[in-house]
């Protein structure tokens, strides 16, 4: 049996966040917060749901060390 995403529970909670403030991000800032601690709290690629975000980060990364 696959073991259950530690993050799960903050995505989620985006998902919830999302649907009530008609799909504006800007209103989810917290709960996205919250998903980002979640993440940053496991080894890469311990959570599906944070794949997202360490993709994000590696592209962020990349244009860094171009702009050198």
């Amino acid at each position: 049996m696959p073991q259950k995403d530690p993050c799960q529970k903050q995505a989620c909670e985006i998902q919830k966040c999302l649907q009530a403030n008609n799909y504006m991000e800007s209103k989810c800032q917290a709960v996205i917060q919250e998903l980002r601690k979640c993440c940053a709290q496991y080894p890469k690629g311990r959570s599906v749901v944070c794949s997202g975000f360490e993709k994000e980060e590696e592209e962020k990364l990349a244009l860094k060390s171009e702009s050198k």
